[in-house]
């Protein structure tokens, strides 16, 4: 029987300031999509400058930080901040929605693309191959917490996470998120935005394979005990994941024109 390892959740102790592992995590996210972005500008398949990417990757940190806490408040426990709301300032703490943070990088993206004269949708074609090791790096960071554990399980890879207060053991399932919405995403936008295609149709592929990977890997997570199922059949993540995919197949559908892979 696996048992998870129980990490410390700080990181690094520095007198009175105390650095998390998930806030780590973070900014290694924030790192690689920086990195992926770079190497791209650098090899002449993006026609947006240094300058101007350095810009978006600061609307975006922005977007995911507010976007992805208000969208847990609201999506996820509305009652319980609305009674303690300093709690909201907690992000230590975890509570980070995931399609919150991505309405936030989409306000972000709208902005920086008003701002800088560019279009949206390539905008949105130019980063999205950029996330998903991103969002890797985040997974990573909820199973370090030992937090967002599975559903019970007799697999030989199932554990048992302490936090959950009991000894059944359960899907690992942040490492499912961290390889499908995270790796095999990546290596799928990565290899699909390398060539020529229609505009959207990159955004389009992200939003579908992320929403479908999603609804899929949350029939392994443990639902939110505070909410349960939904009809007794869907939890949020799978509510919130429904139109993901079909904005996803609209965008691919409707993409018209020729485009090059980046604004």
């Amino acid at each position: 029987m696996l048992t998870h390892p129980n990490f410390d959740p700080i990181a690094v102790q520095l007198g009175p300031i105390s650095i998390h592992w998930y806030g780590l995590m973070y900014l290694v996210g924030f790192a690689t999509v920086w990195l992926l972005g770079r190497y791209r500008i650098a090899k002449g398949d993006a026609t947006i400058t240094t300058k101007s990417f350095e810009d978006l990757i600061f609307f975006c940190v922005l977007g995911v930080v507010i976007g992805g806490r208000l969208g847990y408040i609201l999506f996820y426990k509305p009652g319980a901040y609305l009674t303690n709301p300093i709690a909201i300032f907690y992000v230590w703490e975890g509570g980070m929605s995931f399609h919150g943070g991505l309405l936030g990088v989409i306000a972000a993206m709208i902005w920086f693309a008003h701002r800088e004269r560019y279009s949206f949708l390539n905008v949105a074609d130019f980063l999205a191959p950029l996330i998903p090791l991103g969002l890797a790096a985040g997974r990573l960071g909820n199973f370090i917490n030992g937090e967002l554990w599975g559903r019970p399980s007799d697999l030989p890879w199932a554990m048992v996470f302490p936090l959950a207060g009991d000894d059944i053991t359960r899907h690992p399932s942040q490492l499912y998120e961290m390889l499908l919405e995270g790796v095999l995403l990546f290596i799928i936008l990565w290899w699909f935005s390398g060539k020529q295609r229609k505009t959207g149709q990159v955004s389009g592929l992200f939003l579908i394979g992320y929403g479908s990977l999603r609804f899929l890997v949350e029939y392994t997570r443990e639902p939110d005990t505070f909410l349960g199922l939904f009809w007794g059949l869907l939890s949020m993540g799978q509510l919130l994941s429904l139109p993901m995919i079909f904005a996803g197949i609209a965008l691919f559908i409707l993409s018209r024109d020729k485009s090059i892979p980046a604004p």
